[in-house]
């Protein structure tokens, strides 16, 4: 498989330290998450972070969307910005963009599309918790928008490992790519 890295960027979603504290166990998703950054920096591949996050009181979230509804109460006296920031490990450097979603996937309420076409990107990378979300979510409405998309299996993850392995198993490939991050380090 050959790649373009031109029109490639690697997206680093919902990688918050607040997130990820929901996950039992995340060294290695995180080490392996590093290592696709830092392939992705050493080819020119833009990295672009995707968080999650709602203004003070949250008053995006609708009562009537069941997976949201019973964060806004929690949200209430939640610092935002303390919430939305990317575990330190990961966290962005200078000149890399950062968009706030509002809703599941990367596109819902953010201006990634915005940023995809002015970085001429064809082509997604994705990474992200949980599996089941973000990931899920971003691959099927990138997927209806034309773009081409890899997911790196080993840099997801998702509070229920059977449902991750059936997406990077049986779902995710009849739409994307699916590598390990050490098989799209060698691309």
């Amino acid at each position: 498989m050959e790649q373009n890295t031109q029109n490639t960027a690697l997206l680093v979603m919902d990688m918050q330290t607040r997130v990820l504290a929901m996950l039992p166990n995340t060294t290695a998703l995180i080490s392996n998450v590093a290592k696709a950054i830092a392939n992705a920096r050493d080819k020119k591949i833009p990295v672009i972070y995707v968080t999650v996050g709602f203004r003070p009181g949250a008053p995006e979230i609708n009562m009537n969307n069941k997976s949201f509804a019973g964060f806004k109460e929690r949200f209430a006296d939640t610092d935002m910005g303390e919430f939305m920031k990317v575990h330190p490990d990961l966290a962005p450097q200078g000149g890399e963009v950062t968009t706030i979603k509002r809703r599941v996937s990367a596109f819902a309420g953010s201006d990634i599309e915005v940023i995809l076409r002015a970085y001429g990107i064809q082509h997604m990378v994705l990474t992200g918790v949980a599996t089941s979300g973000v990931v899920l979510s971003t691959v099927r409405e990138a997927s209806d928008k034309d773009y081409r998309i890899t997911v790196l299996s080993d840099c997801c993850a998702d509070g229920d490992e059977e449902v991750h392995q059936v997406l990077t198993t049986k779902v995710f490939p009849r739409q994307v790519d699916v590598l390990t991050v050490d098989e799209w380090n060698k691309i």
